[in-house]
C-alpha cells in the first residue's frame, strides 16, 4: 500500500482545523505500525515545509506547485487529501520552524548532516529553483532549515553548489574534496557519494519510495560535476 493511501486515509478522518493539529494527532495514530507511523509524520512534515517553501518569497507559483508534484509523485485518487494538507501548511499560523525541527527529531538526537535531512533540503532546493532563480528570502529560508537540521556550514555549501543554475556551481564543491585533489581521491569521493545516494539507500534510511525523485536529481548532479572534473582538469 502507498504512503499516500495511508496518509490520505488519515487525513481523511481527522477532522481538526489546522495541519498542526494534524501533527500533532499522528503522536498516537499507527500506534501498531511505528514505522508506517514515522513515514507518515515524515510525508506530512515535508508537505508543510515545501507549502511554507513556496510562500517564502511571498508568491505562490505554478511552477513551485509543478515542482512539488515533480519529486512527490502523487497518486490521481490521493490529489485532494494532499492538497488540502499543502493548502493547511500555507494558511497555518505555525513557524516553518515547527515542522523542520519536527523532521529533524526523525534522525534522533545528536544526528549532525543525517542524510535523511539532506534529501529534505534537495526537495526544498528543487521547488526553490523551479521559476529559475532561488530569491534571497528563500535562500534565508533554506539556510534555517539546515542550521535547524544541524548541517554544518560546508554541507550547506556543497548542496547550495549542486543546485547552481545550469551547472554552474563549483564541481569539486559539489563532490566535497579539494581542488588539488589527486585523480585516485576525486574517483574515490565519486564512489562513496555514488553509493550513499543511491535510491535504495534512500529507501533504507525511512524515506517513502514515492520520494525516489530527491535521489535520481542529486545522482545526476554529483555524475555532471564528476564529468566537469574530468574533463576539464588536470591531476596531481
Amino acid at each position: 500500500m502507498s504512503i499516500w493511501t495511508n496518509l490520505g486515509a488519515f487525513a481523511s478522518r481527522i477532522q481538526v482545523p489546522s495541519l498542526s493539529a494534524i501533527v500533532e494527532a499522528l503522536r498516537s495514530a499507527f500506534v501498531a505500525d511505528p514505522e508506517l507511523r514515522r513515514q507518515v509524520a515524515f510525508s506530512v512534515a515535508m508537505i508543510a515545509l515545501s507549502a511554507k517553501m513556496a510562500k517564502a518569497d511571498g508568491v505562490v507559483t505554478a511552477s513551485e506547485v509543478g515542482a512539488f508534484r515533480e519529486i512527490f509523485h502523487v497518486p490521481e485518487e490521493e490529489e485532494r487529501n494532499v492538497s488540502r494538507l499543502y493548502n493547511l501548511a500555507q494558511q497555518d499560523v505555525a513557524g516553518f520552524e515547527a515542522y523542520a525541527g519536527q523532521m529533524a527529531r526523525l534522525c534522533g538526537s545528536g544526528s549532525p548532516n543525517c542524510l535523511m535531512l539532506e534529501d529534505i533540503l534537495d526537495g526544498l532546493f528543487h521547488i526553490a529553483k523551479s521559476d529559475g532563480v532561488i530569491h534571497e528570502r528563500e535562500l534565508g529560508y533554506l539556510h534555517r532549515v539546515a542550521e535547524i537540521f544541524e548541517l554544518d556550514e560546508a554541507h550547506f555549501e556543497r548542496i547550495v553548489a549542486r543546485h547552481a543554475a545550469s551547472g554552474e556551481g563549483d564541481p569539486f564543491l559539489v563532490l566535497g574534496i579539494s581542488h588539488d585533489a589527486s585523480r585516485a581521491e576525486v574517483t574515490s569521493r565519486y564512489r562513496k557519494l555514488v553509493a550513499e545516494n543511491h535510491p535504495d539507500r534512500l529507501i533504507g534510511r525511512g524515506l517513502p519510495a514515492e520520494f525516489i525523485g530527491i535521489a535520481n536529481e542529486r545522482m545526476a548532479a554529483i555524475n555532471v560535476a564528476y564529468a566537469a572534473i574530468e574533463a576539464g582538469w588536470k591531476f596531481a
